[in-house]
């Protein structure tokens, strides 16, 4: 597989707009492993090679185990999730499959759980990645492209 285009050359200033979004999100108070399993599932729903690699490694470095990341995919099957956990994972599917919709059920449980601030972080964090993901999707996007 060859990269396409490289956004960041031809176009660095679409591919700098992404990092204030980014940068918010880093910094909003969301737990940084959190994040790493937000852009984990998200990764994996929408196919993004460049950017599960990237996130298995950051969550790694975070202290996530191995077994945990490979059964994210299965986070349903398994108890090593917390609810705080499960109801991201939940809201990341739903977000990122956008099509069907976010159920009020799963809206309002990330709510009860969350309270109203990490929902809006973990939306804007889910939001951020799905945006990522295409980018390195519809360019072929390389671990040596950044």
């Amino acid at each position: 597989m060859e990269t396409r285009i490289k956004i960041q050359e031809v176009e660095p200033e679409a591919f700098q707009a992404m990092y204030p979004l980014e940068n918010y999100v880093r910094n909003s108070g969301l737990e940084k492993r959190l994040y790493e399993l937000i852009k984990i599932r998200a990764s994996q729903i929408n196919g993004c090679a460049f950017c599960l690699n990237m996130h298995t490694k950051d969550a790694r470095k975070l202290g996530e185990t191995e077994q945990r990341i490979y059964l994210l995919n299965a986070w349903r099957e398994t108890n090593l999730f917390t609810p705080e956990e499960r109801a991201i994972l939940q809201l990341t599917e739903e977000v990122t499959n956008i099509k069907e919709h976010v159920s009020d059920q799963t809206y309002e449980e990330a709510i009860n759980i969350l309270g109203e601030k990490t929902t809006a972080r973990v939306i804007v964090a889910i939001i951020a990645i799905n945006a990522w993901n295409r980018m390195a999707i519809a360019t072929n996007m390389l671990s040596e492209d950044i």
